[in-house]
């Protein structure tokens, strides 16, 4: 049996083992922390349960797919329960809209805003369908882009769908009212993606989420990662948590294996799950990076940070969904802030997560369990989070209980925990604080993004986030389905 290794346990490599050990490689997960997972990792205090990482399951035929390959079924390893509405958006003016799969609702609703919208709701929903087709039936999404032909070969197709402009603009050609503009465009902040440039190939996810549900798994996200998890070590992989490693060997120009502390384990292929730019600088040589110098890295562009709060609340508040985005006045403007500008500005909009609300088992009885992501520039901007954090939190719960109206919030937390840039950076290697890693964006999408076969080191390779497709549940499994199919062409 051939051995592989792959470096980290989040939800790519947690898939790629399952489908690699299915397949009759001997593969084994090494992971930095005491829990596998990556960014969807469990907390659990005085009662209150929270995802930390992600907080929704869209996609589910894509699962179904992986747990096929180990002889499961996700439906019996994991309780599912579909949301609907999806998400409440509330906006700058207190209007709100709630995201479902009920065309005449939408439209209703929409309405109220602008009718000429409502009534191109139907013609925007084709458009998603046709991008969603190509990437998720034809199995675009998993075709890897190696070669500057595989990407002209693909050009003309995502031209003919509008695929290449920005979602904010494809979402502009159907909609007026800024509202509607927002619903139909914020699905890249989802993947750590700037709406105003990131391509419209993710304007799928709007169709995706009418015809496939968006879902909880109960128990929280992690009991999904735990099922994942399960599915692995029966078919037969091997997984060392606490075994953080700090090389890739390298012997006769190709991968060999990795270092742990002072333990070397040797293996026919090697896979990172970690960060991009953590795995090419902090693991790698310089001697044998003749594409990803030091100098090359540093060009790349990565995503946004967040500033989250996990509470734990004395109290119920129904005004509150499963999933609620609570918004700025200003939408572009911040956006450049946190992207481009680099800045911490006034003002923010926010995700809030409550499961307590589909499973009153999250938290104690009559409270609330809860997380409050706000995006946030990565640590590029110099921010000193360990100085601001505590005021900066203060900041939000102080908007929350007074301007949005949960009324005595604060005197009702009893469980308060705060995650930063800064922590995204020391618990899971995440280079700037970026829990997405490589900006989605038109200059770093399939060809021009980092190949899911390394162009440097033979027998390295790479999945997850920020290779190809991308971010964000289906796309970090799409990316074990691609690197697998490489890495079966290569050694089989």
């Amino acid at each position: 049996m051939k051995k592989i290794a792959i470096i980290g346990s989040g939800i790519g490599g947690l898939a790629l083992g399952i489908r690699l050990q299915s397949r009759g490689f001997q593969v084994t997960l090494y992971e930095k922390n005491e829990k596998i997972g990556g960014h969807a990792y469990p907390l659990k205090k005085n009662g209150y349960t929270f995802d930390m990482g992600p907080s929704l399951i869209t996609a589910t035929e894509i699962l179904e797919r992986l747990f096929q390959c180990a002889g499961r079924r996700l439906f019996d390893d994991v309780k599912m329960i579909k949301l609907n509405p999806f998400y409440r958006i509330y906006f700058h003016d207190k209007s709100f809209l709630d995201y479902t799969d009920d065309s005449d609702k939408m439209m209703e609703q929409m309405a109220a805003f602008n009718r000429k919208d409502a009534k191109n709701y139907l013609k925007f929903i084709e458009a998603s369908k046709k991008i969603h087709d190509v990437v998720i039936e034809q199995r675009e999404g998993t075709r890897p882009f190696l070669t500057p032909w595989s990407m002209l070969r693909f050009a003309p197709r995502a031209v003919s769908m509008r695929a290449m402009l920005s979602t904010y603009r494809f979402a502009c050609m159907y909609f007026r009212d800024p509202r509607n503009r927002f619903t139909f465009s914020f699905h890249p902040l989802f993947i750590g993606g700037n709406p105003f440039r990131a391509p419209a190939i993710y304007e799928m996810i709007p169709y995706l989420e009418k015809t496939g549900g968006v879902w909880y798994s109960k128990g929280g996200m992690y009991s999904l990662i735990r099922a994942m998890g399960n599915a692995f070590q029966k078919a037969g992989g091997k997984l060392m948590l606490d075994a953080e490693v700090n090389k890739i060997i390298i012997q006769d120009k190709k991968a060999t294996g990795i270092r742990t502390g002072s333990e070397v384990h040797e293996a026919d292929a090697i896979v990172s799950n970690a960060d991009f730019i953590h795995s090419y600088r902090d693991l790698i040589e310089p001697s044998h990076r003749k594409k990803w110098t030091d100098r090359r890295l540093e060009r790349i562009k990565y995503s946004m940070s967040a500033f989250l709060i996990y509470m734990g609340v004395r109290k119920k508040y129904p005004q509150l969904l499963h999933h609620t985005l609570i918004l700025s006045h200003r939408y572009k403007p911040l956006i450049r802030d946190i992207f481009d500008c680099h800045v911490l500005p006034d003002d923010f909009s926010m995700y809030l997560h409550v499961p307590s609300r589909t499973e009153p088992a999250m938290a104690p009885e009559n409270c609330e369990s809860m997380y409050v992501l706000v995006p946030v520039t990565n640590l590029q901007a110099g921010v000193d989070w360990e100085h601001i954090k505590q005021k900066y939190a203060k900041k939000i719960l102080d908007f929350l209980e007074h301007s949005f109206g949960l009324q005595g919030l604060q005197n009702a937390v009893e469980v308060l925990e705060i995650f930063t840039p800064l922590d995204f950076q020391s618990k899971q290697n995440a280079v700037y604080g970026s829990a997405w890693g490589v900006e989605p964006r038109l200059s770093q999408t399939a060809y021009f993004r980092p190949h899911n076969r390394s162009e440097d080191i033979p027998n390295l390779y790479l999945v997850g986030a920020s290779t190809h497709p991308g971010a964000g549940l289906p796309g970090c499994l799409l990316t074990a389905e691609t690197t697998e199919s490489i890495i079966i062409k290569d050694l089989v």
